[in-house]
Formats: C-alpha cells, structure tokens, sequence
C-alpha cells in the first residue's frame, strides 16, 4: 500500500506507545471514509496520523495535577471537535465544488439544446419559404399550359410559352438544387425534447 498510510500497530511502534493507546484515539476521528489494506488491517491516512501525534503531544506536556488534567481534558475535546469540524468542512467544501460543477455542466447543455432549437426552427422556416416559392412556380407553370389545339393556331406563343416554359424548369431545377445543399448542411436531426422535459 501507499507509503502515506500506516497501520494501527505501526503508528504505535512509531510513537512507542500500546495499540489499544492509538486505538483509543481513533474513536475521535470520522468514521465514515475508514480504509483498509490487503489483510483487512484499518489504516490511517496523513491526515488522521497528524490529528492523533497532535493528540498524544499534547498529553504528554499535560503536568500530572488534577487542574490541568479537566482544563487540558476539555481544551483536548475542543481540539479535537475543531480538528473533527475542519475534517467535516473540507468535505463539505468539495461538495459544494462537485455539485457547482454539475450545475455549470447542465447549464451549458441547456445553453446548446436552445441553440440546437432555434436552429431547428430557423431551417423550418426556410423550408416553409422554398415550398411557398414552389407551390407558386407550380402555379405559374400550370397556368402557362395551353390546350395543344390553341398552340397550333398561333406559332409565336407557341415559341414564347416553351422558352419560358424551359426557363421555369432551369429556375426550379436550381432551386432544388438549393434546398437538396441546404438540406445536406442541416444537422442530423435529434429527438427533440420540450425544455420542461430536460429535467426527466
């Protein structure tokens, strides 16, 4: 394992004091992150290392007399609530830091969903456009068929009626042609969402 973590019984033999001493110690640590190596031993990160040498150092300059021992007994317990409550906001620091991240991560995506939208619409619209302009060339070309009989009696609107005839079929020729490129621009077209549905 690590060179970092250290075993119960190694932090004793390190300081020269009883395993049940160190052991006594850890119970004033957080328990909810304890970790273990290959044989299932607990092991002690740097951090819970320096927390408990603090609290052993500190009991060894306590004078034997009674005063100092309750005053030193409670100074300890606020050490190591504040030790304890630093441990707690560290963790609740990196939290915070995740889920701000998550929230920034969900509000760019729902910044690109609204791009992907309003394009979407842009190019339906446009769509809308090349088929109105269709529909009236459409309108146009019907309405410039004439009975083959009254083409017969008058050859110069015969000639007229086909060039412009041939010219419609260029413009509408072009015009698919258009739409077949702007069609190919598009992207592909995902399963769109309502926006209150993004939360699902």
């Amino acid at each position: 394992m690590n060179e970092n973590y250290k075993t119960i019984k190694e932090l004793a033999d390190e300081l020269g004091l009883a395993k049940q001493t160190v052991q006594y110690h850890i119970k004033f640590l957080p328990t909810e992150n304890r970790q273990k190596n290959n044989s299932g031993s607990i092991v002690l990160n740097l951090e819970e290392q320096k927390f408990i040498k603090k609290r052993l150092t500190k009991i060894k300059k306590v004078q034997p007399t009674e005063n100092r021992q309750k005053t030193d007994r409670k100074s300890t317990k606020k050490n190591e609530e504040l030790s304890v409550n630093s441990l707690l906001l560290e963790q609740i620091k990196d939290l915070k830091n995740n889920r701000d991240k998550q929230l920034e991560n969900k509000d760019k995506q729902l910044l690109q969903m609204q791009n992907l939208l309003d394009q979407q619409q842009r190019l339906a619209l446009q769509d809308k456009k090349l088929l109105e302009e269709y529909k009236a060339e459409n309108d146009r070309l019907k309405a410039l068929k004439m009975p083959q009989e009254d083409m017969k009696d008058d050859s110069s609107i015969r000639g007229e009626a086909q060039e412009e005839i041939v010219r419609l079929k260029a413009q509408l020729k072009l015009s698919e042609e258009e739409r077949n490129k702007a069609k190919e621009k598009e992207p592909v077209k995902t399963e769109s969402k309502k926006w209150w549905q993004l939360w699902k």
